[in-house]
């Protein structure tokens, strides 16, 4: 991989976080937007543009699950997966430093009008922003209690169907290449209004792993991570892994 396909990844997933948590966080502490459709739908505008940028460079994976399944496909190297997810989570990294900078007059605000004091055991509520957590605390009385075993397989799931998405529509003509971004994007909106109730719909685990870490560094400490023992890894890391790897043996399996 040359230094080209490195800086669209990493200025990809930037694109795709930045807009993506900043979303969030103006649903949460502003009440920019009235339903989570309004915030699936910009995730999938974030996610689409991203693609249109990184594409100049690379072939835009901006997710360590789809560039894990790539590599389990045969069509990128071992050294190439590590370089594409360290990038990947740099981008994620850097964009949550420019979500934190933004906000945090908003994000203390939003803490002392809720008497939450971060870095304690219910500040993360201010931090869902950054990380994701299960079940999802805005629908906390809906869903009530949800195991990491679930909450795993439905970022499974999810990401599944985002790849055997990204599969198909990679197989399409030449002519509708122009139109994969978007697809891409709806596929992902669609995906985060029916699980991001549930697990917040990580689906990726640069998205999540890189916001988490700034969380942590910038006060939240441990309650930057779900509460259940490794779940930050099992659901939201090994998770999408699992997905994309079903993902691309279903694809040879049925010879897509």
């Amino acid at each position: 991989m040359n230094r080209k396909e490195e800086i669209g990844e990493l200025i990809g997933t930037f694109i795709l976080v930045f807009i993506g948590c900043s979303s969030v966080a103006g649903a949460v502490l502003l009440d920019t937007f009235s339903s989570l459709l309004e915030v699936a739908f910009i995730w999938g505008i974030g996610i689409t543009i991203a693609i249109y940028v990184a594409g100049k460079f690379g072939p835009a994976h901006l997710n360590p699950a789809v560039s894990l399944a790539i590599f389990i496909d045969n069509r990128i190297s071992f050294k190439s997966l590590l370089q594409y997810t360290l990038f990947q989570i740099i981008g994620a990294m850097l964009a949550s430093i420019l979500v934190y900078l933004i906000f945090e007059p908003s994000i203390s605000t939003y803490e002392t009008q809720n008497q939450i004091v971060r870095g304690t055991s219910d500040s993360h509520v201010s931090a869902v922003m950054f990380g994701e957590f299960f079940p999802n605390p805005s629908f906390i009385n809906e869903i009530g209690e949800l195991n990491w075993l679930s909450a795993m397989f439905l970022e499974a799931i999810g990401t599944f169907i985002l790849l055997m998405m990204i599969f198909i529509v990679s197989k399409k003509p030449s002519q509708y290449k122009l139109k994969v971004p978007v697809i891409i994007g709806l596929t992902v909106a669609i995906l985060i209004y029916f699980i991001a109730p549930y697990t917040q719909a990580g689906l990726n685990p640069a998205r999540d792993f890189g916001p988490r870490l700034i969380a942590y560094f910038s006060g939240w400490g441990t309650e930057a991570f779900p509460a259940a023992p490794f779940s930050f890894f099992t659901v939201y890391i090994l998770g999408p892994y699992i997905g994309g790897f079903l993902a691309v043996k279903f694809k040879n399996l049925v010879k897509l």
